[in-house]
């Protein structure tokens, strides 16, 4: 068993440009996550999944109940999620009434890591180190320097920026 479960749903964070149809997609990969998590340089045991692989506009209730029953099968405890940020407090929400007994935190970016690298890798790496370090359960969200319990942060669209409230 690794020690942490770290789940790639897609979104923004992962997104990459088709120069044949002029667009941004979500690619069916982990390439963004795999090249963070690279810079670990193998100090830390855990186990990557990718899944749904949509912007989270198109998230439904059926893709956020796969997401609580890998994570309900899943033996690890403590579990990071890779999400897009429009509707990260909508699967933080379902998966806190779901998915008991675990610490999880759910992060994204702004901006595609493809484009701003260091958005993408700060936020997983704040997520990250604050999974590890802490003990307790719930579920959070961590963006932009701050981790929350999940009704406790928001996304100020305005801003475009995640805040405490």
């Amino acid at each position: 068993m690794s020690d942490i479960l770290i789940l790639n749903t897609g979104g923004t964070f992962n997104k990459r440009y088709d120069e044949l149809s002029g667009e941004l997609f979500v690619p069916r990969d982990e390439q963004a996550v795999e090249a963070i998590l690279t810079e670990l340089r193998g100090n830390l045991d855990f186990r990557l999944v990718g899944l749904i692989h949509k912007d989270s506009l198109e998230m439904d209730d059926d893709d956020r109940e796969q997401l609580a029953q890998i994570i309900l099968a899943a033996e690890e405890r403590k579990v990071l999620i890779v999400h897009g940020t429009d509707t990260m407090h909508l699967t933080a929400a379902h998966l806190a009434a779901r998915c008991p007994g675990r610490r999880m935190v759910l992060t994204g970016a702004m901006k595609p890591y493809a484009y701003d690298r260091q958005e993408a890798a700060v936020n997983l790496a704040l997520s990250l180190g604050w999974l590890i370090a802490g003990e307790g359960e719930g579920v959070h969200i961590g963006m932009h320097g701050l981790v929350r319990p999940y009704a406790e942060i928001v996304k100020d669209r305005a801003r475009g920026v995640f805040r405490a409230v």
